[in-house]
């Protein structure tokens, strides 16, 4: 029985990488674990989502959304919904060695 990679088998059925629906799919599954991160510590904060809406500023609806990667949220919202988790966040930004054309 031959096995295959976690690498090989995304390559084959999503794309490889550098391609758009590689880089698609790797930023859904991006935004699906922030998503699960909210949920996660939501729960150990002991808020329901209406709760946690209400500290935020937003709907119950809206929150939900959030968790569950079904809205394209609005960074300003999810910066807030951490604070109001107290939770601290780091973001990554990574340059990439490409030339920019501009026409």
């Amino acid at each position: 029985m031959k096995t295959y990679s976690l690498d090989d088998v995304t390559d084959k059925f999503v794309g490889e990488k550098g391609t758009i629906s590689r880089e698609n799919f790797e930023n859904e599954l991006k935004i699906d674990l922030i998503g699960q991160t909210i949920k996660q510590i939501r729960k150990e904060r002991n808020l329901t989502q209406e709760q946690l809406g209400e500290l935020v500023g937003v709907k119950k609806a809206q929150i939900s959304k959030i968790e569950n990667s079904l809205t394209d949220a609005r960074f300003d919202t999810i910066i807030k919904v951490f604070k109001a988790l107290n939770a601290k966040i780091n973001f990554n930004v990574e340059l990439l060695n490409q030339n920019i054309a501009i026409h």
